[in-house]
């Protein structure tokens, strides 16, 4: 069996792989590339990564290289389907998508097809939105990699996080309003109640920006618990749905109102709640539709 190299590449910024060796970074957020010769001279790449958080064109450069030269691309729910259109017209697509309630594959079944392609020699991409290792299960596929004696690499993608406050004009940090912001996942926001529960009310107020992923199913519930826990009840709040692509709505209000408000829009997942002050600047930072983006394509 031929040495492989695994790419875990979360597409903001892919490092570059040479034959031999990793260029030179030219971009802070780049990170080495660990490279096992083949035993044939040559580098035998097999690659896993993320891209953006909805637009495709927020993908890097290298990413759209490494989706070209994959043999395998096992993509994700939220991937924008004009990246598959990337891979070769032979690549094997994979469709391993989790949506609220289902998914296509446990992660499990998905950690074993991402290795057991690797160690067959393949190119493998491992696709999906945002960056894995903010709530996205990449360092669960990285470890499953190295448990196999897969080698592998990392760069850091464009995280739902912060793209989509950007998208609806919220900077997460502001002079005078703002220095710190903090990230959680509304699919497990609450009280504290086991290993994987986000305990809402130690950090409710330990930061000036709260920015809960998929927030959309527990809305009511979150603004709530935040309320209680000590954050203004007329602090502003905003929700963006499906950030960076041409299908996003996003709605402001307050953590009293914007439950009712995000209800009568119909939003639902995926969807990104920011909370604080900076929340109110949407109305007048909002750029969606203003120049050439994603709705005006």
């Amino acid at each position: 069996m031929r040495s492989a190299v695994v790419v875990i590449a979360l597409a903001a910024s892919l490092a570059a792989c040479t034959r031999r060796e990793p260029q030179p970074a030219d971009c802070a957020t780049y990170v080495r590339c660990f490279l096992a010769d083949d035993g044939a001279g040559y580098q035998k790449l097999i690659a896993r990564f993320n891209e953006s958080p909805g637009d495709p064109e927020l993908i890097t450069m290298n990413g759209a290289r490494l989706l070209g030269e994959a043999h395998v691309v096992i993509y994700d729910r939220l991937a924008a389907p004009e990246l598959l259109d990337l891979a070769a017209p032979a690549a094997e697509r994979i469709y391993a998508g989790k949506e609220p309630g289902a998914s296509a594959m446990k992660q499990e079944e998905i950690n074993a097809l991402m290795v057991s392609r690797a160690l067959d020699g393949l190119s493998v991409v491992r696709l999906k939105g945002g960056d894995p290792f903010v709530f996205g299960r990449g360092g669960e596929e990285a470890l499953a990699c190295v448990r196999a004696g897969v080698p592998f690499i990392v760069v850091p993608g464009v995280s739902a996080a912060v793209a989509a406050a950007s998208y609806a004009g919220i900077p997460v940090t502001h002079r005078g309003l703002a220095r710190s912001f903090a990230v959680v996942t509304g699919s497990t926001a609450g009280g504290a109640h086991g290993e994987d529960t986000a305990d809402l009310t130690s950090i409710a107020t330990a930061t000036d920006t709260l920015v809960v992923l998929m927030a959309a199913g527990k809305l009511a519930e979150t603004c709530a618990t935040l309320i209680a826990a000590g954050r203004p009840a007329d602090q502003p709040a905003a929700i963006v749905q499906w950030a960076s692509t041409p299908e996003q709505r996003s709605v402001v209000g307050t953590l009293t109102d914007l439950p009712a408000l995000a209800a009568a829009a119909a939003i639902g997942p995926p969807a990104t709640l920011v909370v604080g002050d900076v929340a109110g600047l949407a109305s007048d930072l909002t750029w969606v539709g203003s120049l050439r983006t994603p709705a005006a394509r």
